[in-house]
């Protein structure tokens, strides 16, 4: 059973300030974002879905898989969508000292500058977890920590995909920072889930922007 909250409490988003849980907004516009990826045939699939909907998000990619798929990483800049770092080797925050995770933090940045002439700026740590010290630290290279409002728990094989579905229709709103996942994991939930999440929002008068 998993006991991960679908929406991020507000005394957790008072306790981290300085981390992004949301985007203030008078406006219908919901921010999709994707991690784990570039992961070939998932992350095109979802390229595709999203320029049905004219539909902007931004993608966490993990620095490894970067550097065995390039064109699919090109493929997300070409379509005009935020990029954020979601470290080298997808680590856990809290089992890592803080010169280890900001090596990785900088080999996946350093990739991309260097590779495709990007300047990373925003930051998501793999399963959540991450240091006041290594946050702050990641602060100071010039990154902001990007953080959500409403999970979709697609990689969880307990979790349905009506579940997957209901967790962000129920719980999204007009500023909300949505976790999906771009991976073999949590395909079954996730493309079942984000037509649906397109359609229902769209419907309902929003967009879909990237964080900027």
């Amino acid at each position: 059973m998993n006991l991960t909250p679908v929406k991020t409490p507000l005394v957790v988003q008072k306790i981290f300030p300085n981390y992004t849980w949301e985007v203030s907004s008078n406006t219908k516009e919901i921010y999709l974002t994707f991690d784990d990826g570039p992961t070939p045939e998932i992350t095109n699939w979802v390229l595709e879905l999203l320029k049905q909907y004219n539909a902007n998000a931004t993608f966490f990619c993990i620095g490894n898989n970067i550097e065995k798929h390039p064109e699919i990483f090109q493929n997300i800049i070409t379509e005009g969508h935020a990029i954020g770092n979601h470290t080298q080797n997808h680590i856990k925050g809290w089992k890592t000292s803080v010169a280890d995770y900001l090596e990785n933090v900088k080999q996946t940045h350093n990739l991309v500058l260097n590779k495709n002439q990007i300047k990373l700026n925003l930051f998501r740590p793999p399963y959540g977890q991450i240091t006041p010290k290594q946050g702050t630290e990641i602060i100071k290279l010039g990154y902001r920590i990007i953080m959500w409002s409403v999970l979709s728990i697609d990689w969880d094989d307990f979790v349905s995909r009506k579940i997957c579905l209901n967790n962000v229709i129920t719980k999204a709103n007009s500023g909300s920072i949505i976790v999906f996942h771009d991976s073999i994991k949590a395909s079954k939930n996730m493309q079942y889930a984000l037509p649906k999440v397109l359609e229902h929002f769209s419907n309902k008068g929003y967009t879909f922007k990237s964080i900027t």
